[in-house]
């Protein structure tokens, strides 16, 4: 079996990035058809090649898929039909049912280590984190559209609301970069900080955690000059808006907090300290806050009112992580608890 597995990942390792589809894989625990939790939390393992898949009710894991190495990241398809994850050692793309958890299928893609689509849903950028390549493919047919060579290690995404500028950290060269969607055309090439990495789009400028220092830089979106820094707890990693809006949070990875930054001034106003190395976050439909811990093998569920918080257990360095309430209520039919086979 692990013969068989090696010899797929240099398979994979060797294919150009294609748009047809893979036989889906068999993984321990798919899910059986018809038979699911209505309300999951899909968490990726980057150092256990797996997906957690957890209900969000109990807080209990209900079944964990495998890949092939090293899933990171993932983002749903403007259609709301797939949610597609990003396994960058081993060179694929997977996509799931975002309402099931089953497994779809699989396709052959270059390094797709962070991944997103543009507002209008026309375009799908990949950033290759250890080809130091962003690709640019067309959302519908998953053609590549350009191939942009970056300095070292693209990292974060994110798009102006427009869909015409791309913009993307690079971690391993301390800058960010503006490329032009449609032409593939850099726009601009900036010094940011030491290692940088979330990048989010706020009251038309660019903010960036620049994960090297111990503050958020606010960037000019036409010419990419910093023009101011927000300081705050070492290790700004990954900017996200709240449930409702008009509320801006960073994980402080390095340093183990989470601030929250008012709107307008970006002053911050409230900060939580949470152990483990919080990366990515989410919003649960009764507003908690669901964050991966990369150093502790965990995902936390914080009560931003109270300060409380719990744990649920998952593979190692768990990352991305998204949860199906984030679905229009139509998506989410109704359905049985599955009884499935759980790993530890």
């Amino acid at each position: 079996m692990r013969a068989f597995r090696f010899g797929l990942l240099v398979a994979a390792l060797m294919l150009p990035s294609s748009p047809h589809a893979q036989p889906a894989p068999q993984p321990q625990g798919s899910v059986p058809e018809g038979l699911a939790p209505e309300r999951l939390a899909f968490v990726l393992n980057s150092a256990a090649a797996s997906i957690s898949e957890i209900d969000i009710d109990t807080h209990r894991e209900v079944r964990r898929l495998d890949v092939f190495r090293e899933p990171h990241h993932m983002a749903l398809t403007p259609d709301g039909r797939s949610l597609v994850v990003g396994d960058t050692s081993g060179n694929a793309l997977f996509f799931l049912d975002p309402v099931t958890g089953a497994m779809q299928r699989h396709i052959a893609l270059s390094d797709p280590y962070q991944l997103s689509y543009s507002p209008d849903g026309k375009w799908l950028t990949v950033a290759g984190l250890k080809r130091n390549q962003i690709d640019i493919y067309d959302a519908a047919t998953m053609r590549l559209a350009h191939r942009v060579p970056a300095r070292r290690m693209p990292s974060h995404i994110n798009y102006a609301p427009d869909s015409e500028t791309v913009y993307v950290s690079l971690q391993g060269s301390g800058r960010l970069i503006a490329i032009d969607t449609a032409s593939g055309r850099v726009r601009w090439d900036s010094a940011v900080g030491n290692t940088p990495a979330g990048v989010l789009w706020h009251m038309g400028r660019i903010l960036v955690g620049v994960m090297g220092t111990d503050y958020v830089a606010v960037v000019d979106p036409r010419d990419g000059r910093v023009e101011r820094r927000v300081h705050m707890a070492p290790g700004p990693h990954n900017l996200f808006v709240g449930p409702a809006g008009h509320r801006l949070f960073v994980t402080c990875r390095v340093s183990g907090f989470i601030e929250q930054l008012d709107w307008n001034t970006l002053a911050i106003v409230h900060t939580w300290r949470l152990p483990g190395g919080p990366d990515d976050i989410v919003f649960g439909p009764d507003g908690a806050l669901w964050a991966t811990l990369r150093w502790r093998q965990h995902v936390a569920v914080l009560d931003l009112a109270t300060g409380t918080t719990s744990l649920i257990a998952t593979g190692r360095s768990p990352h991305g992580i998204w949860l199906n309430t984030a679905l229009p209520a139509r998506k989410l039919s109704l359905a049985h608890p599955v009884v499935g086979r759980q790993r530890g």
